[in-house]
C-alpha cells in the first residue's frame, strides 16, 4: 500500500408584410407557427463598409424576427451552453458553480484543465491539479496513517482509499494552501479500496476533474501528485506502463495500517506471490492501473493524472523490494484504481458505502 502509516415559447401573433402573397398562394399549406415566404426575395447591393470591403445590403426589410418569451429552466440552460462553449477547458468546473456545490466535475472525454500556455507539461499539471490533492492523517488504534485524497466538490468531499482511513477515531486533513481540516468519513467501499471523507465547515475549495479511465492507453503520460512520507504536493511523472492489473490489497485495519502501528508493512500481492508484507486472510482483489511514476508511502489516495490534467487514477499500492517501511522505497510498480470505477462507487459511498 501506499499510504506511510501514517410557444408561448408563445409565439406573438406574426405581422405579415406580404399579406398579398399569402393571399396569392391561399391553397398551399401554412404552417401556422411560421410566417410564409416573401412574395418576392430581398433586393441586395454590395457597397463599401468603411474597410474596402464589398459587404452585402439588404435594401428590403425582413420580416420581423419572432418574439419569444423564454421560461428559467431553458434561460439556465443555455446559459450553461454558452458558457461550456466559452471556458474550453474549464467546462465542467464551470458547470459545477452554476448548478450547485456538490456537483462532481466530471468528464466522459478528456477535458483541458491545463491552460494552453502549458498543456502537455508536467508543470502545467502540477499548477493546474496541486490545489485538488491533499494529505490525510488519519489516527486509530493501529496507529497513525498518512494517505492523500482528491476534492471532488467545493464543500469538501474527498476521494481517498478505504486503507488510509479505516478504522480512524480522527481524521485531519491539510490542503495545497496550508489550511487544516477534521473530516468525517461519509462511507467506505473496502472491496474496491476506496472511501469518502468530508471536511467540516469547508468551501469554496478547488475540484478535481475526474476524466474517463477508459481512453487511457499503455504509453501515455501521466502525473502523480500525493504526500510520500508526510511530503505534501510533491509530483512525479511517467508513463501508463499496462491496464488491468489483477492487485490483491488488504482490507484489515490492522494489515492496512504502516509505519507507527507495529506491523512496518504494506501487504500487497499480485500474480499469486505477497509483496511488502503478508496481505493477511482479509483481501480484496481490483483491476488497476500500472504505471512507472513514483509512488511511496504517503502516495495511497492520490491523483494519477493525464497530461489534460484530469484524474484517471487513485493512486492505491506500490511494490518494494522491502517489507521494512524505513528501506521502503518506490521501484517503478505503482497501482491506481482506474476513475471510472471511483464514479460508478459514488452513488454508493454517499449513502455510507457497502461497509456499513
Amino acid at each position: 500500500m501506499t499510504e506511510s502509516f501514517r410557444r408561448d415559447g408563445e409565439y406573438e401573433q406574426y405581422e405579415n408584410p406580404y399579406q398579398g402573397a399569402q393571399q396569392q398562394h391561399a391553397s398551399s399549406p401554412v404552417n401556422p407557427e411560421w410566417p410564409p415566404p416573401p412574395a418576392q426575395p430581398p433586393l441586395v447591393s454590395y457597397g463599401g463598409d468603411g474597410n474596402g470591403s464589398g459587404t452585402a445590403l439588404l435594401t428590403a426589410p425582413a420580416a420581423p424576427a419572432p418574439k419569444r418569451r423564454t421560461r428559467g429552466p431553458l434561460a439556465l440552460l443555455a446559459a450553461v451552453a454558452i458558457v461550456a462553449a466559452a471556458i474550453g477547458g474549464g467546462t465542467a468546473y464551470g458547470i459545477q458553480e452554476l448548478t450547485g456545490n456538490d456537483t462532481v466535475a466530471s468528464s466522459s472525454t478528456s477535458t483541458n484543465v491545463v491552460p494552453s500556455s502549458a498543456k502537455g507539461t508536467v508543470a502545467g499539471v502540477a499548477k493546474a491539479v496541486s490545489p485538488s490533492i491533499v494529505e490525510i492523517n488519519a489516527t486509530s488504534n493501529a496507529g497513525e496513517s498518512t494517505g492523500s485524497g482528491v476534492i471532488i466538490t467545493g464543500d469538501g468531499e474527498i476521494i481517498t482509499n478505504n486503507h488510509v482511513v479505516s478504522g480512524a477515531s480522527t481524521i485531519k486533513v491539510s490542503t495545497s494552501d496550508g489550511k487544516s481540516y477534521t473530516a468525517k468519513v461519509v462511507g467506505t467501499d473496502s472491496k474496491k479500496d476506496l472511501a469518502l471523507i468530508k471536511l467540516e465547515n469547508a468551501s469554496g475549495l478547488r475540484v478535481a476533474t475526474l476524466g474517463n479511465s477508459d481512453g487511457v492507453q499503455v504509453g501515455d503520460q501521466v502525473v502523480a501528485i500525493g504526500s510520500p512520507e508526510g511530503l505534501t504536493g510533491t509530483v512525479t511523472s511517467g508513463i501508463v506502463s499496462a491496464l488491468n492489473r489483477d492487485v490483491t490489497v488488504a482490507t484489515d485495519e490492522g494489515q492496512s495500517q504502516g509505519q507507527g502501528g507495529g506491523n512496518d508493512q504494506w501487504p500487497f500481492e499480485f500474480g499469486g506471490r505477497q509483496f511488502n508484507g503478508d496481505t493477511g486472510s482479509s483481501t480484496t482483489t481490483y483491476k488497476a492501473i500500472q504505471t512507472d511514476a513514483s509512488l511511496n508511502p504517503g502516495n495511497s489516495g492520490g491523483a494519477l493524472i493525464d497530461m489534460n490534467g484530469n484524474i484517471i487514477g487513485i493512486n492505491s499500492a506500490m511494490y518494494s523490494a522491502s517489507s521494512d517501511s524505513s528501506t521502503a522505497g518506490s521501484a517503478g510498480l505503482g497501482f491506481s484504481i482506474p476513475i471510472n470505477t471511483v464514479k460508478s462507487d459514488l452513488a454508493t459511498l454517499r449513502a455510507g458505502g457497502t461497509d456499513n
